[in-house]
């Protein structure tokens, strides 16, 4: 039996960037999270120890902040700028990767910030091989349908204690990951159009599950937005309880509930087009 390497990368991770345009009294603020990732003929520091095919990581870093000084534009176009940087300048690596997170703040006023909390944009480039990927996405879009979701007619065993219901409350924060067709788009149009379309099947979908749910948004991200090949959805289920007041002599129409924290269901899907060309790299949530 003989024992290999097999596929291995390396990089810098979590590289935290705050980068501020001054004009004049009114300032423009950019907060993101940096990864890089690099994969190619890195065999030797692994096997003998010899690091000469190796940049170091903090080198990595101190890219990130050269390049940020040269201007940030979209999650996206910094990533392609990064991603594409490090392929042409070393031989030996053929794939890096760059993920991205976007945190958002809200101004105040010329130079006033508050941060947002309502979710996090994300962006993975990858250039490889055979060719580039560029994957968007959003985190911990937290959305909430106080009615018009049911769920019954699932399978019950001894085990089953859930009762059937025909209004529920439903409850998600939406994890998308979604991969572009092309590598030159209008990023911050074709995000903000994602996200409005995944909010907007939320609340129009009328669900009987979250699976369908689930379904919906990824159509509707896909009918409205061309330059979308595919859709990956992580969903986890936000339960929330009707408590009982009946010990202390009160009725409870549906009013006063219990916010679950944990365990969650969680549901996961990939909702696609027929046509689309294959990911040029493996790509996840």
């Amino acid at each position: 039996m003989a024992i290999v390497l097999g596929p291995n990368r390396y990089g810098k991770a979590e590289t935290r960037l705050v980068r501020v345009v001054r004009d004049g009294d009114t300032h423009a603020l950019t907060d993101l999270n940096v990864s890089v990732s690099l994969a190619g003929d890195l065999a030797a520091t692994h096997l003998t120890g010899d690091n000469s095919a190796v940049l170091p990581t903090d080198t990595m870093k101190n890219t990130v902040y050269a390049f940020a000084r040269e201007g940030l534009g979209e999650p996206e176009a910094f990533g392609l700028r990064l991603a594409r940087h490090f392929v042409q300048t070393l031989g030996h690596v053929d794939t890096a990767t760059v993920t991205i997170e976007s945190y958002g703040w809200r101004r105040l006023g010329p130079h006033s910030f508050q941060r947002t909390g309502d979710l996090t944009r994300t962006a993975t480039v990858t250039v490889h091989p055979a060719g580039v990927q560029v994957v968007s996405g959003i985190s911990d879009l937290v959305l909430l349908n106080t009615t018009a979701s049911e769920f019954h007619g699932f399978i019950k065993d001894r085990y089953t204690t859930l009762p059937e219901t025909s209004d529920r409350i439903l409850a998600t924060a939406v994890n998308a990951r979604w991969r572009h067709l092309g590598d030159d788009t209008d990023w911050a149009g074709s995000f903000d159009g994602v996200r409005d379309a995944l909010v907007s099947a939320f609340v129009n979908t009328y669900s009987h599950s979250l699976q369908q749910t689930l379904l919906s948004m990824g159509t509707v991200v896909l009918s409205r937005r061309p330059e979308v090949a595919e859709v990956r959805l992580a969903l986890p289920n936000k339960h929330h309880y009707l408590v009982d007041l009946a010990p202390f002599g009160l009725d409870n129409p549906g009013e006063v509930f219990q916010a679950g924290d944990r365990p969650y269901g969680l549901i996961e899907g990939t909702v696609t087009r027929d046509d689309a060309p294959p990911a040029t790299t493996g790509w996840y949530l």
